[in-house]
């Protein structure tokens, strides 16, 4: 009972929050929506904004008035389950640059949110990639090509067991790409149904990460379902096709080649320094590098 009755104080105090000028919006990442009773006398309507995993749910939502995106329904943390709604929001062009946006969430199943972030839009890596991305084209899926950004950061920065390895992420055209490669192993992903194979579920990207250490590159669709890994990318000779910068080797002229090659966007990662890479039509659209590594 006193947990319940915390859980109203708590929910109470975060809707007074959201009330102040200072807040622009309430980005509230959950299914089970707010109750009517603690939104009766507060205008909240239009700085509320839903973040759902439930189509219906949130065309039930928009009915009512209020602005709802929609999230893939897999078990996030706290903290992923803002960063991917957030990406979902601006995709939609709810949050602009600058305002000010106040994110509330909780795990997964439970019906009272526990967990508050504040924030400023365009500020942090997170908005900065997200925004980005947006401008690969209308075929990519901003969540998609945001997790394995981030996805590829992490392999920079941890590694295998301790040893720096590079990797490449080819996203889009996948039909083009296949037959632009061939296969250098056995295809981990192989056999395994889509569902259980799309980077958008965090532990679909904890076993890339241990397949990065294969040779050759993961071929992704467009909607993150990942169809390889242990590709050779078979390209034309990228010294007359593509410029890169000086010192970037043969991993990233085959990302880069690739994307000549096919309409399908490449993100390398280096393996002598962790930076990360993302390339479309020849060319370096995003380059990330790394504040540390672990050693």
């Amino acid at each position: 009972m006193a947990d319940l009755k915390f859980d109203r104080t708590f929910m109470k105090a975060v809707l007074s929050l959201a009330g102040r000028p200072e807040v622009d919006h309430l980005l509230y990442v959950s299914d089970v929506p707010v109750s009517p009773a603690d939104l009766r006398g507060r205008p909240l309507k239009k700085k509320l904004v839903y973040a759902v995993t439930e189509e219906r749910l949130a065309q039930n939502l928009r009915k009512q008035g209020y602005v709802c995106v929609t999230v893939p329904p897999y078990d996030y943390s706290r903290v992923e389950k803002v960063k991917v709604a957030l990406v979902a929001a601006m995709t939609a062009n709810v949050f602009t640059d600058g305002e000010s946006v106040i994110c509330l969430t909780g795990r997964s199943g439970a019906k009272s949110p526990d967990t508050l972030v504040k924030l400023q839009i365009g500020r942090g890596f997170e908005e900065k990639v997200a925004i980005d991305t947006v401008t690969l084209g209308a075929e990519f899926s901003s969540q998609v090509v945001e997790a394995i950004v981030s996805l590829a950061m992490a392999i920079g920065h941890e590694g295998f067991e301790g040893h720096p390895i590079g990797t490449i992420f080819v996203l889009g055209d996948s039909t083009a790409v296949m037959e632009h490669s061939k296969q250098l192993t056995i295809n981990p992903f192989g056999g395994i149904s889509e569902a259980e194979r799309n980077v958008l579920d965090p532990k679909i990207r904890e076993a890339v990460k241990n397949f990065a250490v294969l040779d050759g590159a993961f071929i992704i669709r467009e909607d993150g379902v990942v169809l390889a890994a242990g590709r050779y990318l078979q390209v034309g000779d990228p010294k007359t096709t593509v410029q890169l910068q000086l010192g970037l080797g043969a991993r990233h002229a085959a990302a880069a080649g690739i994307t000549m090659e096919t309409k399908a966007v490449a993100i390398s990662v280096s393996q002598s320094s962790g930076s990360v890479r993302v390339y479309q039509n020849g060319k370096s659209v995003l380059e990330l590098q790394q504040v540390s590594r672990r050693s």
